[in-house]
């Protein structure tokens, strides 16, 4: 085959056979195209989009370019949380901890920053010395003596997405409902979880901007899933506003601890615990919704589920001292406030405008090969409907130096709308489809 026909057969909007998706899933995994020829499929694919059989070849193709991990070995049935990504999205940091503190075994393998969103790996290495690295043998191990790991995707696992997923990265072909789908069930599929739990997000700061294409991208997945017998639930979920406060590496798992503490409320909370009940549901520890919500909730009180964030951290290497000491973070170098100009209620915080802000300060990549700055950040101090007064701090902005402070707080300021009346709220979340 020649690999400029598949991409002219694409751009044509005609449809791929499976030998020739296979083909260019091969090429991709053994690097005999060059990085160019991979963009413009993907490109073609963004634009002309894929069907249901060809997503399902393409799903089909990652999963097997690699290892595949047995967990069988491991008692109890395996789940596995993905979100669609969003800003200030911490809810695996949440969730993880709390739900294995409850006996569920959690394999979490997860994802770096893509795009203006940001990526688990990178916050959990803003902890001083956390490994994300573990191999498949030790991730077994460690879950089976610990009931949690959280890890990056092994090179031998799934690495066709991992190349295609830093490319997309950095070629504009991000929000496509097929390459999205096909590149979280292919890792879903390769890490051997019996069942899936996904937070698909919905809104400007979502890849899936309107509720017609999160539920596309839901019922995408959950019939990749059922075709190859796993439990799949999906929930959709708000992404208009960032769903916490804080907006970065560090900062996100400082505000992770915080409501591990029980000492912050509000929609991070909340989108965990809703994820979590599913997850517990699902995995036979808690016979109902309420029921499981009551025992997170109950978790946090007695703080087992901090304890239990506090272990991983050692467990991986990490200095658990972080958890009462925030000061052993990197530093927050240049700082600047936002301050409001006028007296109302907040309208609305572009989630897309402060995640692109947050990119700005260096919290996120620009190229694949960009270093992340994991003191950089933004603190949100107010959110949608609160009131503010004239002069009030609306957000604080940490970046390296004082040139990517200053855009950084211009898209800021951009992102935050205030008036003189109240806001109407849309729900949190939209719905479940299990």
């Amino acid at each position: 085959m020649n690999f400029v026909d598949l991409i002219i057969k694409k751009r044509n909007k005609l449809e791929l056979t499976t030998d020739e998706i296979n083909y260019f899933v091969k090429a991709v995994t053994n690097k005999s195209v060059p990085d160019y020829q991979i963009s413009a499929m993907l490109m073609a694919i963004c634009i002309n989009s894929l069907t249901e059989r060809e997503t399902s070849d393409l799903t089909m193709a990652m999963t097997y370019s690699g290892k595949t991990i047995d967990l069988r070995s491991i008692p109890g049935f395996k789940i596995d949380k993905h979100s669609t990504g969003g800003v200030a999205d911490t809810t695996t940091l949440i969730l993880a901890p709390l739900t294995a503190s409850l006996g569920l075994p959690v394999i979490k393998m997860s994802g770096r920053g893509l795009g203006y969103t940001g990526g688990t790996l990178d916050k959990l290495e803003s902890i001083p010395g956390f490994n994300v690295n573990i191999s498949s043998e030790n991730a077994i191990k460690q879950v089976k003596e610990h009931s949690i790991v959280i890890m990056g995707q092994t090179e031998d696992l799934a690495p066709a997405d991992k190349y295609l997923y830093a490319l997309r990265d950095v070629t504009g072909t991000v929000d496509s409902i097929p390459l999205i789908a096909s590149s979280i069930m292919s890792k879903k599929l390769a890490d051997g979880a019996d069942g899936i739990v996904l937070d698909i997000k919905c809104g400007r700061g979502a890849f899936t901007k309107t509720l017609k294409d999160a539920r596309a991208l839901a019922n995408e997945m959950i019939k990749l899933g059922r075709s190859l017998n796993k439990k799949v639930t999906a929930l959709i979920t708000n992404m208009d506003e960032p769903l916490g406060m804080n907006i970065g590496n560090s900062v996100e798992v400082i505000e992770a601890i915080e409501v591990l503490k029980g000492n912050v409320k509000g929609p991070l909370k909340e989108v965990s615990l809703a994820l979590g009940a599913e997850m517990l549901t699902m995995g036979g520890i808690a016979p109902d919704t309420h029921t499981a919500l009551q025992m997170l909730e109950e978790n946090i009180s007695n703080h087992k589920g901090l304890y239990k964030f506090a272990d991983l951290i050692a467990l991986q290497g990490g200095n658990p001292a972080v958890i009462d000491n925030y000061s052993l973070f990197p530093p927050r170098m240049c700082k600047a406030a936002i301050i409001s100009d006028e007296v109302g209620y907040v309208q609305e915080i572009d989630a897309l405008m402060i995640g692109k802000a947050s990119s700005t300060t260096g919290a996120g990549r620009k190229t694949k090969d960009d270093e992340i700055d994991y003191g950089a950040g933004i603190m949100l101090k107010r959110k949608v409907g609160d009131k503010v007064a004239k002069g009030e701090i609306l957000a604080r902005v940490f970046a390296s130096d004082s040139k990517k402070c200053e855009t950084a707080c211009s898209l800021v300021h951009k992102a935050i709308k205030i008036g003189s009346k109240p806001p109407r709220r849309k729900p949190l979340i939209y719905e479940i489809i299990k």
